[in-house]
């Protein structure tokens, strides 16, 4: 089995984050620092920063409702709240993808490897829907840019769907739904057309919708919506 599949079963990450671990230099395998590509084989000592690293066999799948001023992470460096800190089961959980420290709303978690590189790999263009709250009007020509792309840190975003949920004088409310995943991509997109997000929730991942679950609470996942995610 390859090295980073292997340490994604055994709930150390993503397959991708398992990826630079191996690149720092954090793996070993009997011993030996292991390097990108190595495989694993059935009597193998893996280990992850000293620590054993051995397969999981219960698959776990939960929803969480991740609230504003914590991190997407399972440690911080910094010492900030991180989204494990409201977790409170046994098995090691892991996010699938991210949420901004000031964003909030649905946030998948598992330590199935599998399921997080396919629903993260940018390939796949997984669709995530989000509610924005931001400030003053968007107008036609303002909607019909940010659906066609607009230019985030030099690269044109993918075509979006947008819709105007509401709107007063002072603001407007969209549900905006994209496939890519790039660092604060929502916020830039507006940006670009001049306007301030004040508010940001994600709502749904696919047809996984977040519904009326409680910021900061979490449920296990039912097997109709892993059957879902497993055939997306």
């Amino acid at each position: 089995m390859r090295l980073n599949k292997y340490l994604a079963d055994c709930g150390v990450g993503s397959r991708r984050a398992c990826d630079k671990l191996i690149e720092d230099g954090c793996v070993t395998i009997n011993g030996k620092v292991a390097t990108l590509g190595c495989t694993v084989e059935k009597d193998d000592h893996v280990a992850v920063n000293g620590k054993r690293a051995t397969i999981q066999r219960k698959i776990t799948y939960i929803m969480f409702h991740k609230p504003k001023g914590c991190v997407t992470t399972v440690k911080d460096e910094h010492g900030r709240k991180t989204v494990m800190d409201f977790i409170d089961l046994k098995t090691r959980l892991y996010p699938i993808g991210r949420l901004d420290y000031d964003t909030e709303g649905l946030l998948l978690m598992t330590n199935d490897g599998d399921m997080a590189n396919k629903l993260t790999h940018p390939s796949n263009e997984v669709p995530k829907t989000y509610v924005a709250r931001i400030s003053g009007a968007l107008t036609l020509a303002e909607k019909a840019q940010l659906e066609n792309g607009v230019v985030v840190d030099g690269k044109k975003t993918a075509p979006a769907k947008v819709a105007i949920l509401e709107k007063d004088e002072h603001h407007t409310r969209v549900e905006i739904t994209i496939t890519e995943g790039r660092n604060r991509q929502i916020k830039k997109m507006f940006e670009c057309v001049g306007k301030e997000v004040e508010f940001l929730k994600r709502v749904a991942i696919a047809e996984i919708r977040l519904g009326g679950l409680q910021r900061g609470k979490y449920r296990f996942l039912s097997e109709r919506e892993i059957d879902y995610l497993k055939n997306l």
